[in-house]
């Protein structure tokens, strides 16, 4: 049976760093708006569900998500492996890629790659997190529906219920790890704080001319001739994660 890939975008204004991020103004149009658009370039997705909570700061969300006819599902908002494991379920599909909200320079062409290699390998979990060679912000992970609802039953603490993806990289052997063929990954284009958003501003309106025409290595390029542009937010430190292989 052919499987069907569905992406969930995880989205909530609640982020303690900054607060409504998702729907900050972005050339005219919500920073999740951007996401979607991206997200829908990727040839080897099905469907696109947003993933929210339900709590009332979050309707802004759900209103946004009615107006340009994208499909949601509210849940629980710090468990998000459980709001994950209920939209999977309700929109069913037999793979789910992980995209959150926060990351309007994602490249659909990244997801194709790593979920490409997701399918040619047969392994329950695919991404480029580990061993880490693409610009933080084009975070991409793919996992079956089946390691999902392990994960809900078989995870015990906190940090694996608010990450959704922890269990499955931390506890089970079938996983795959994406890299690119060089190594990007002092690069930072994702949005967690004000000087992100300069920075990602700055990409914007260089390129952002009504189309999502943009992708990693134009950033790049850009990026790398412009150091200034780099310096904005290259400072701001991010949480880290720990693989296995580590």
């Amino acid at each position: 049976m052919e499987k069907k890939i569905e992406v969930i975008i995880q989205a909530r204004m609640g982020s303690s760093r900054l607060p409504g991020k998702v729907m900050m103004n972005l050339c005219g149009k919500p920073v999740l708006w951007h996401v979607i658009e991206r997200v829908k370039q990727s040839v080897q997705i099905d469907d696109i569900v947003v993933a929210t909570s339900t709590q009332k700061f979050d309707d802004e969300i759900e209103d946004f998500l009615k107006s340009i006819g994208t499909r949601f599902f509210r849940g629980d908002e710090k468990n998000v492996l459980s709001r994950y494991y209920e939209a999977a379920k309700q929109y069913p599909a037999s793979a789910i890629v992980r995209i959150t909200a926060d990351c309007p320079l994602i490249d659909p062409h990244v997801i194709d790659k790593v979920v490409s290699c997701f399918l040619e390998n047969n392994f329950d979990y695919a991404s480029n997190i580990g061993n880490r060679k693409y610009p933080r912000g084009l975070d991409c992970e793919v996992f079956t529906f089946n390691l999902l609802e392990r994960a809900v039953y078989e995870s015990t603490d906190e940090y694996e219920k608010e990450h959704v993806t922890p269990f499955m990289y931390l506890k089970q052997n079938s996983i795959l790890s994406v890299e690119n063929d060089k190594d990007y990954s002092n690069m930072r284009w994702t949005l967690d704080t004000i000087e992100d958003f300069i920075f990602i501003k700055k990409i914007y309106d260089r390129f952002y001319k009504g189309d999502h025409d943009f992708y990693m290595q134009d950033i790049y390029e850009y990026v790398v001739k412009n150091p200034e542009i780099y310096k904005i937010n290259n400072h701001v430190i991010q949480k880290s994660i720990k693989f296995k292989s580590e």
